[in-house]
């Protein structure tokens, strides 16, 4: 018996919907990554790009440990002497809460050509409405145990 692998041409994308609220950010991130990549199909082949697309809503109302909101730190660099910039958890939700689960679920994809093509299939929002209601996205429920 032989194996047979898939093609471009047979990769069937699904559009999942997932509410953010009150649900921790890695519980979270770990959804949309398996979703991403592909993980839940039976179909998974680790050459392709067969991941749905996934929308996430009230990216405000995620939920964090309190500690963690003032002692996680994000991190970038200008490339200048002295160029390090940093901010708190607390200061990207406030500011940006849909670039806090873009960073998460980052680092759960792998790092090549294929993991950046997964996390544009990501479409994160702050607010309840979202632009994709034509896809008719499947709605999923994340316990938050």
């Amino acid at each position: 018996m032989k194996t047979r692998t898939m093609t471009e041409k047979e990769i069937k994308r699904d559009w999942y919907l997932i509410d953010a609220a009150n649900i921790r950010l890695g519980r979270l991130a770990t959804e949309i990554a398996t979703r991403l990549i592909g993980k839940n199909k039976v179909q998974l082949s680790g050459h392709l790009d067969n991941g749905d697309q996934v929308v996430v809503i009230n990216a405000k109302k995620l939920s964090v440990h309190p500690k963690k909101l003032d002692r996680k730190m994000y991190y970038r660099h200008s490339g200048h002497m002295g160029g390090l910039k940093q901010k708190s958890l607390k200061t990207m939700m406030d500011e940006k809460p849909e670039e806090v689960i873009r960073l998460a679920v980052r680092g759960m994809l792998p790092n090549n050509k294929i993991g950046s093509a997964m996390l544009k299939r990501l479409y994160v929002f702050e607010g309840e409405s979202h632009p994709h209601e034509a896809q008719k996205p499947i709605k999923i429920e994340i316990e938050n145990s």
